[in-house]
C-alpha cells in the first residue's frame, strides 16, 4: 500500500516530466477525493502561510455540510479552490485585461493591472475571488513584520503596502502555487493535506498520477452545468 510520501514522490516526478514539456503542452489540474478529506483545514492553513493572505481571505477554504437525519448526522467536507476554468467567467469583464488565461490553462491576475474593480468578483459563481482590503493582523506594527513581506504569488515585483503596489485594493485568488509548480514543487494545499486527498499534475499526461486516479474513480466537477469547465475534479 502506497504511504503519503510515496504518493507525494510521484506526483513530484509527475511534475518534473511536465516541466520538461513547453508550456503550452502542459495543462494543470488537481482532483480532490471527498473520501479521503477529514476537514482538517491544513490546506487552507498551508495556503494562507504560502501566500501570506491577510485576515479573512481564503484562496483554499473548506467547506462543511452537515447531512443525514438526526441522530445519524455527520459532517461532509468540500475543499474549494479556484476552479481554473477552461471557460472562465472572471476574465471576459475585467475591463482592463488584468485577469487572463495562460497558456498552460492557469486562469491569473496581472496586479500592475488590477484597477479593483470587483467586476470579476461578481462574475466568479464559484466565490473564488477575494478583495485585498489592506487588513493586517498585527496592526500599526504592519510595518516590521512578516506581512509586508514579498510573496511567492507576486515575486519581488511588490510588496503589499497601497493599491499602486499591490495587491491591496486588487483580487486575489488561488493559483496553483504556479511560483512553486514552475519551481518543480507540488501547490502547498497538495503537500499540506494530511489525508492526502488532493492531487496535482498535468492532465495532458496520461502516465500522471492524476489521470489515473479520474480514471478509475466516481467523478464530479462543481457546477459544471454552469459551462464554465472547471479542472478542478472531486472524487465522490
Amino acid at each position: 500500500m502506497e504511504t503519503r510520501e510515496d504518493i507525494l514522490e510521484i506526483m513530484r516526478e509527475d511534475l518534473k516530466r511536465a516541466l520538461r514539456k513547453a508550456r503550452s503542452e502542459r495543462r494543470w489540474g488537481m482532483a480532490i477525493d471527498l473520501k479521503k478529506c477529514i476537514g482538517c483545514h491544513a490546506c487552507t492553513t498551508g495556503c494562507m502561510s504560502e501566500n501570506l493572505t491577510p485576515p479573512g481571505m481564503h484562496y483554499r477554504p473548506v467547506r462543511e455540510e452537515e447531512i443525514g437525519r438526526f441522530p445519524n448526522v455527520s459532517l461532509r467536507f468540500l475543499p474549494r479552490p479556484c476552479m481554473q476554468c477552461d471557460s472562465p467567467t472572471c476574465t471576459p469583464v475585467c475591463p482592463v485585461k488584468a485577469t487572463y488565461k495562460r497558456d498552460d490553462g492557469i486562469v491569473m491576475i496581472d496586479y500592475r493591472k488590477c484597477i479593483g474593480c470587483r467586476y470579476c468578483l461578481v462574475a466568479c459563481p464559484y466565490g473564488a475571488r477575494s478583495a485585498d482590503a489592506g487588513h493586517y493582523y498585527t496592526g500599526e506594527i504592519k510595518k516590521q513584520t512578516y506581512e509586508v513581506e514579498n510573496s511567492g504569488e507576486y515575486g519581488k515585483v511588490f510588496k503589499r503596502k497601497t493599491h499602486w503596489h499591490s495587491p491591496i485594493g486588487n483580487a486575489r485568488k488561488c493559483h496553483f502555487c504556479i511560483h512553486r509548480v514552475e519551481k518543480g514543487e507540488l501547490t502547498r494545499c497538495t503537500t499540506t493535506c494530511l489525508g492526502h486527498a488532493t492531487y496535482f499534475g498535468d492532465l495532458n499526461d496520461p502516465k500522471s498520477l492524476i489521470n489515473k486516479v479520474i480514471a478509475k474513480a466516481n467523478t464530479f466537477r462543481y457546477r459544471e452545468e454552469l459551462g464554465t469547465e472547471p479542472r478542478v475534479i472531486y472524487i465522490a
